[in-house]
């Protein structure tokens, strides 16, 4: 299957919903963020091993996430597992002239996804080897904060590095995940749950 036609099954099946998250993944070929040996599927719809026991995730659950962040030119981000990359070069895509601040604790990692991006040629992206369960200080606060990896709870620390009105995604729970989506208010935040999935988990130096 080509790009074209991924994007094309992903539309039709309601995944892909806007030109906005349709244009991010032409733009920006899964087949850069795949391991050497995967190449051939890269516009399958289903996770594919990466490095340290990591995945990219299927582009269906792609899809879906960056529908639901509804993302805007200028914004900041802040990604929690930069994996592969490619979700955060999907996003820095949509958010040009904005930035992503791409977390992740494997060093090996960091330049494998550093790497991808550059090779797909999106330049609006930092991957930042530390730990994300503790966010990234120096750029906050943030428009949007997006963990590629489960937690039972949101790291505390990352909900004070939000901006008023921003959004917030995350993969909650053990094993099987809901997908929660929480939107900073005034009055504290507002959580929305957007059905299951499966992420690996969350690491961090504690």
């Amino acid at each position: 299957m080509s790009n074209e036609k991924l994007v094309e099954y992903l539309r039709n099946a309601g995944y892909i919903k806007s030109s906005s998250v349709a244009d991010a993944f032409i733009s920006v070929p899964r087949e850069h963020f795949v391991l050497e040996r995967y190449k051939k599927y890269a516009y399958v719809d289903n996770p594919l091993t990466i490095h340290k026991s990591q995945t990219i995730s299927a582009p269906s659950m792609v899809a879906i996430m960056l529908e639901l962040l509804d993302l805007r030119p200028g914004q900041k981000i802040l990604e929690v597992g930069a994996g592969s990359g490619w979700n955060a070069a999907l996003m820095a895509s949509m958010i040009k002239p904005g930035k992503v601040y791409s977390t992740e604790i494997y060093p090996e990692l960091a330049e494998y996804a550093e790497t991808n991006i550059r090779k797909a040629g999106v330049k609006n992206v930092e991957v930042i080897t530390s730990d994300g369960s503790l966010g990234y200080e120096k750029h906050q606060p943030y428009d949007i904060i997006v963990l590629t990896c489960a937690a039972q709870r949101v790291p505390e620390g990352l909900f004070t590095q939000l901006k008023l009105g921003g959004k917030l995604m995350a993969p909650l729970g053990g094993f099987h995940q809901i997908l929660t989506v929480f939107k900073k208010n005034k009055s504290g935040f507002e959580e929305t749950t957007h059905g299951g999935c499966v992420f690996v988990p969350l690491r961090n130096h504690t």
